[in-house]
């Protein structure tokens, strides 16, 4: 990547700002909603809090923004960028040659925090629309929570169902809006504090270490699973490193943080006033003046849903990274909007509608659901942490001291994933579960992967040659196409699949003027577009090497179309002059793209542990993208052509062969 890209990245603008507002924070930013509501209802409600209790709340949610946002995630995560992009799949790319088992952090890390997007819109949006219970005329009728439950779910609806459309238009105010929300939250904030100057004393740590073993904490060291809520978008706000950069994450990461902390200090010093009055409404929609609710009801629902737009489009974008890492099935991608970034995984999206419509409809209030929420996500911080270990030390921080900066953020988030634990009975068990069927999905997927290029019989095409020619010059063979794609991602130099020659030679001979052999390789990089060919000294054999980012479309046609004109221009490859053809000065003849699928036989090679990975892999298969869809080949002529994974182990079953009486006499 050059300086100027570089320099670009780590430059804040007035426009990164903004645009870093609405992407990056919409998941940290909207945990003022519940945060304090969760921590007043566990501890027994209002008239069951006191000041202690209070300061030391608010002084472990400081702290805990402090040690694990700004200090692990923005100081130290934020510089292990893959090309510009973060998250824990990129992280993984830059450290995974130092040890094979770090695919098993990576997975889980990455399945945790998919299993935390599809709870984050319910809670989120059902917390703000809960603020229309202390609305002047709307509080009767969202009394009834049903009437709650419908809004939400419409909402989730509208959200869900825009996806396939783009979010170019509407992302364009999510900014301000985020803008707009955050002032508010520091002002309302500040304004709240005013009567009560104490509470900024629980910028002390004292006080949050204090509580925890204090009689006043009728929650002991498990009030820590409610503190944590304060800090869950802490994840999100490393993968969205990409979208904005690292210059613009910190500048506005000040901005947010006192923001997000006037506004739970706001929410504290209102407790205190009102602690006596035995009035159980949600502190941050009852801090504000009654006149005032609706229009804040408004500004948090819409800061709910660009909440939960950012963790829908996270959710895409870690899939599309998981699959062209090889450790999930295929799903059809899609590229709605103009930018790159904004694709759509129609599937994906549909699934996590579901699961979030029914986390609605199961948990029913956002006390509940925050109950369950907050479990998933600490697993996925341990798993980061895990994978920051190797990257400092592959950076040249020396191994003591990496061992011993990760081991005390370790040891921080397992407390917290200690407190979380007991959610695990209170609904947790749902994400935990979700969480587990996906890791199931990536094992299956990267154990098959590996099985695959266990028993897989490589050829030496140099070898093949010569047959290849005449196959090429035999007329008493019909022309099969006059291009012959193979697209195979186990290539190396020339070495090719058996599978590809049984199919060329023996299966049917195919006679074309000339055979393509690509290998899609994708790269750390997330955009890369480049290719490398060699024509093994012939004019009929092209072997390509395309190297995508892991965020490229694998369009293969468009790319190829684009090799074959530049290798005709170059002279290495003849022209194909079209005797009929509607476009003149055509001089590339029609392609054939042959795709090859591997099915287990009844090979005994396989052990019985091997072969219900591949059957379950291939039962995954049937609900997945199909390869011509993935690789962009929906409208070219494909053949689809199976062959047993182990070709050369033919059982040969004995018979014996009846013989006539009369013949045999004789």
């Amino acid at each position: 990547m050059s300086d100027a890209h570089h320099t670009a990245f780590d430059k804040a603008s007035k426009a990164g700002f903004i645009i870093a507002l609405g992407i990056v924070y919409g998941d940290i930013g909207t945990s003022p909603l519940y945060t304090m509501q969760s921590l007043v209802e566990n501890q027994g409600g209002i008239a069951q809090v006191s000041e202690p209790f209070i300061l030391g709340a608010v002084s472990l949610i400081i702290w805990t923004l402090t040690l694990i946002t700004t200090i692990k995630y923005v100081l130290i995560a934020l510089k292990a960028d893959n090309h510009h992009e973060g998250g824990i799949f990129s992280l993984f790319t830059l450290v995974r040659k130092m040890s094979p088992w770090l695919i098993i952090p990576a997975m889980i890390g990455g399945a945790t925090l998919l299993s935390d997007g599809a709870l984050t819109p319910a809670v989120t949006v059902t917390s703000a629309i809960e603020g229309l219970k202390a609305v002047p005329g709307l509080s009767q009728i969202y009394q009834n929570q049903t009437n709650v439950i419908i809004t939400t779910l419409i909402i989730l609806m509208i959200l869900f169902g825009i996806q396939r459309f783009g979010t170019g238009f509407i992302g364009k105010i999510f900014g301000p809006v985020m803008l707009l929300w955050f002032s508010f939250l520091g002002i309302s904030g500040l304004l709240n504090t005013l009567g009560h100057l104490e509470i900024f004393k629980a910028i002390n740590p004292y006080y949050a270490l204090h509580l925890l073993f204090s009689p006043e904490n009728h929650r002991g060291i498990f009030i820590l699973g409610s503190i944590f809520l304060a800090t869950t978008g802490a994840e999100a706000l490393y993968s969205d490193l990409g979208h904005v950069g690292r210059g613009n994450i910190y500048v506005s990461w000040p901005f947010v943080k006192l923001c997000i902390v006037l506004s739970y200090c706001g929410q504290a010093a209102w407790i205190l006033s009102h602690k006596d009055s035995g009035i159980e409404l949600n502190p941050f929609f009852a801090s504000v003046p009654s006149q005032l609710t609706v229009y804040v009801v408004i500004l948090a629902t819409l800061a709910a849903i660009i909440a939960s737009q950012a963790l829908i489009s996270g959710s895409f974008t870690l899939v599309s990274e998981a699959m062209r890492l090889k450790i999930f099935p295929l799903f059809r991608v899609t590229y709605p909007g103009a930018n790159l970034g904004q694709l759509y995984i129609p599937v994906i999206n549909w699934i996590l509608f579901a699961v979030t419509s029914c986390t609605v409809l199961y948990f029913r209030t956002s006390a509940h659901m925050e109950a369950a929420y907050g479990l998933a996500i600490t697993i996925t911080m341990l798993m980061t942490t895990i994978l920051l270990n190797y990257y400092l030390i592959k950076e040249g921080v020396k191994p003591i001291l990496a061992h011993l900066v990760m081991a005390f953020f370790a040891l921080v988030e397992f407390i917290f994933f200690w407190a979380s634990a007991v959610k695990f009975m209170h609904g947790g068990y749902v994400v935990v579960i979700l969480a587990l069927a996906i890791v199931f999905v990536m094992f299956i997927w990267h154990a098959g992967t590996r099985i695959v290029f266990k028993y897989v019989k490589s050829l030496n095409l140099n070898d093949y040659k010569e047959q290849i020619k005449q196959l090429r010059d035999d007329v008493r063979f019909d022309l099969y196409q006059t291009n012959v794609v193979y697209l195979s991602n186990r290539m190396q130099d020339h070495m090719i699949d058996r599978s590809i020659l049984y199919s060329i030679l023996d299966k049917r001979p195919k006679r074309a003027q000339v055979y393509w052999f690509v290998n899609v390789q994708v790269t750390d990089e997330p955009y890369t577009a480049k290719y490398k060919v060699d024509m093994m000294g012939t004019d009929y054999m092209v072997r390509v090497e395309l190297y995508l980012g892991f965020r490229m479309p694998q369009a293969v046609p468009r790319y190829l179309r684009t090799i074959v004109h530049d290798l005709m221009e170059s002279g290495r490859l003849p022209k194909q002059e079209q005797e009929y053809t509607i476009t003149p000065g055509r001089d590339v003849g029609d392609f054939r793209f042959v795709l090859i699928e591997e099915r287990v036989s009844n090979a005994r090679q396989l052990t019985n542990f091997e072969r219900f990975i591949m059957q379950t892999k291939a039962s995954i298969k049937h609900v997945t993208a199909s390869p011509m869809r993935w690789f962009g080949l929906q409208y070219s002529e494909v053949t689809l052509e199976v062959v047993p994974l182990i070709l050369s182990d033919v059982l040969k079953l004995p018979i014996k062969e009846l013989v006539p009486m009369e013949d045999s006499e004789a």
